[in-house]
């Protein structure tokens, strides 16, 4: 009976599962998605009734210098990254209550994880 020396195909397989919501995001469609966001935020750094959304990926939640945050959001301890964003759009009173975007959340995962995908492109 022959062995296997090593085998790597099991942690292939689950590498590949866990990047699979990865594959399924599409940009383009999340840009389309970001129309509803487009009334109250820039993709630059200008602000408008909310923050500018360029760089948004990586910066602490409630710290655009030159916004007005709320003091719920101002308070918050969050960073925003693919997790963090997907939770509060989502729900964003849930995420931060007590935070004053007008926005009641996007209940659709795929929209969600598009719309990430986009703002991940304005670095």
């Amino acid at each position: 009976m022959k062995t296997m020396k090593h085998c790597t195909l099991p942690l292939t397989i689950a590498a590949l599962a866990a990047a699979a919501p990865a594959w399924a995001q599409n940009v383009s469609a999340g840009k389309a998605v970001f129309a509803q966001c487009a009334a109250c935020h820039a993709i630059s750094a200008t602000h408008g009734v909310g923050p500018g959304l360029a760089n948004v990926l990586g910066r602490k939640a409630g710290s655009a210098a030159g916004f007005r945050y709320s003091p719920a959001m101002k308070r918050t301890a969050l960073t925003w990254d693919a997790k963090t964003l997907d939770s509060y759009l989502r729900d964003p009173q849930a995420a931060v209550p007590g935070n004053t975007m007008p926005f009641s959340g996007l209940g659709d995962d795929k929209q969600r994880a598009d719309l990430i995908a986009y703002l991940a492109t304005l670095q």
